[in-house]
């Protein structure tokens, strides 16, 4: 029997590196191709709104930033019953306690998926509403993608070059492409005086 797979990412896109699991899927499903079997969620900050998907899958891959408190940009990957812990290592947000809320009604209900992978990055900076991934997670996107791809690989599922199903993700407007893509840094913004990107004088 073919396992179904929910390959999720989750995080707040709207302050920096919060948003690097969502960033993760996203690019996933720019280049990767997987049969039905397995889909990809941006599941942004929805808490328990997740549980339906959960519920459908044997295997769930999560991407998020979770803080270790590791050098900025660190991997930490954790699989199945350490997964739980490793969510609430320090509670930095939100989603990230409604997550843990989410794999424990879960477990509760008696579905949540018996093969669990967390692919976590240390974050940089959090405290920037509005601001994009900082270099050194965003650095790291394509490797935790890796270890997703190789995970799979190494239970028979297999991803495909090209365009995936992105049904699933987040409107255009705010993909990684649209939301910083015309944005400069901070450093920049200030050499070129350019005042859209400067808090606005009480």
């Amino acid at each position: 029997m073919t396992a179904n797979v929910l390959i999720l990412g989750i995080g707040n896109v709207l302050w920096a590196d919060e948003g690097f699991g969502v960033r993760c899927v996203e690019t996933l499903a720019e280049s990767h191709a997987f049969d039905e079997n397995v889909r990809l969620l941006d599941g942004g900050t929805q808490g328990l709104y997740l549980l339906p998907f959960l519920e459908e899958a044997d295997i769930l891959i999560v991407f998020d930033a979770v803080d270790y408190g590791l050098q900025p940009g660190t991997l930490k990957i954790v699989e199945n019953d350490e997964v739980p812990a490793f969510m609430g290592a320090k509670k930095m947000s939100l989603h990230q306690t409604g997550f843990q809320d989410v794999i424990a009604t879960a477990q509760l209900m008696g579905y949540c998926p018996e093969t669990l992978l967390l692919v976590g990055c240390q974050p940089e900076e959090l405290e920037d509403y509005g601001g994009g991934l900082r270099d050194v997670v965003a650095a790291q996107i394509q490797p935790s993608i890796q270890v997703a791809l190789d995970y799979l690989a190494e239970r028979g599922i297999h991803a495909r070059q090209g365009k995936g199903d992105d049904s699933l993700l987040a409107d255009a407007s705010i993909l990684r492409s649209a939301y910083e893509g015309g944005r400069p840094s901070e450093d920049e913004a200030c050499r070129t005086g350019d005042a859209r990107f400067f808090p606005e004088e009480a």
